[in-house]
């Protein structure tokens, strides 16, 4: 298969964006005529609505955007049906010809880490999670990122290694200085090593091990950009977290490759607020979905390198 770097860095020059779309389902958010008849709704009934509201998701953002990124938690505290709804979406979306970036963040070490691995990058059609890659975490140490590197790569698949993220709180450790350095920049070393081990074309630099950096911390995305050539970006944080397509201009190259960004809330539930809420409201979600794609799509082309794809 194909290098997950190649794959990814090729579907957004296709579709000349490096928009990134969120499938993080919330019950209460849900478009009014989606959301189940009963005040107190089963695990089955929520899955169900999950369900046709990420299908719905994909087939606005299909032909906009190189990937979407479901957050697994919002199906897993639903149990077995929220599971089968996720991985109903997942292969959904890829057979519409999405990238699907897993948000699981996980880890662990030695055979663990390896079966969390296989249940998420292995060969398609092995499981019904199968992505095309997995958000992880770094601190139980480089050996817990191995079998992750080792399957993924196997399998032409990728992964993002949280390295500084969105979150207020994430400074507490991330920015606690070991020899000298912040903890990110030593975790950014070791990331971008491993993407340097996982290149795939000559025509870009990039591998397929990559970071997750926020947008909410944009003067740490540009030092990060320099100090990881070798590495792809996923940038959480964008519109309802705070971060706006000048603070994310940061962690592209002057090709305008380099990072995707997220935006989870902001476009996914745009029909309950402004501008949309007024002009398409529950009964248009789609086309509320579709416009505030469309919106972030210039907006990034506007004030990023990513006008240069």
């Amino acid at each position: 298969m194909t290098n997950f770097a190649d794959r990814l860095v090729s579907a957004i020059r296709r579709c000349k964006t490096p928009t990134l779309v969120g499938i993080d389902p919330r019950l209460n958010s849900l478009p009014h005529c989606l959301q189940p008849d009963s005040n107190n709704p089963s695990p089955e009934e929520v899955a169900s609505a999950y369900l046709t509201f990420g299908k719905g998701i994909i087939d606005v953002v299909a032909s906009l955007v190189p990937a979407v990124k479901p957050q697994a938690a919002f199906f897993e505290q639903l149990g077995p049906c929220g599971m089968q709804a996720l991985g109903e979406i997942t292969q959904y979306a890829r057979t519409q010809g999405l990238l699907v970036i897993m948000d699981g963040k996980r880890n662990d070490i030695g055979s663990t880490a390896t079966a969390y691995a296989h249940g998420f990058l292995g060969p398609d059609g092995s499981t019904q999670f199968t992505s095309d890659c997995l958000t992880v975490s770094p601190y139980l140490g480089e050996d817990s990122l191995e079998p992750f590197v080792d399957v993924a790569h196997a399998n032409g698949n990728g992964l993002f290694v949280l390295v500084k993220t969105s979150n207020p709180g994430g400074g507490r450790f991330q920015d606690l200085i070991a020899d000298g350095l912040p903890v990110y920049r030593h975790v950014a070393a070791l990331v971008n090593d491993l993407a340097s081990k996982t290149r795939g074309s000559e025509h870009h630099p990039y591998g397929s091990v990559g970071a997750v950096v926020g947008a909410t911390y944009p003067e740490q995305l540009e030092e990060l950009r320099a100090a990881m050539p070798n590495t792809l970006f996923l940038v959480p944080g964008f519109g309802a977290q705070g971060g706006g397509a000048s603070d994310v201009a940061g962690g592209f190259d002057e090709s305008g490759l380099g990072a995707i960004i997220n935006s989870s809330r902001g476009i996914i539930f745009a029909h309950s607020r402004e501008p949309y809420a007024d002009k398409f409201g529950d009964a248009r979600w789609q086309d509320a979905v579709d416009s505030a794609t469309r919106d972030m799509i210039a907006a990034l082309a506007t004030d990023t390198p990513a006008g240069n794809l």
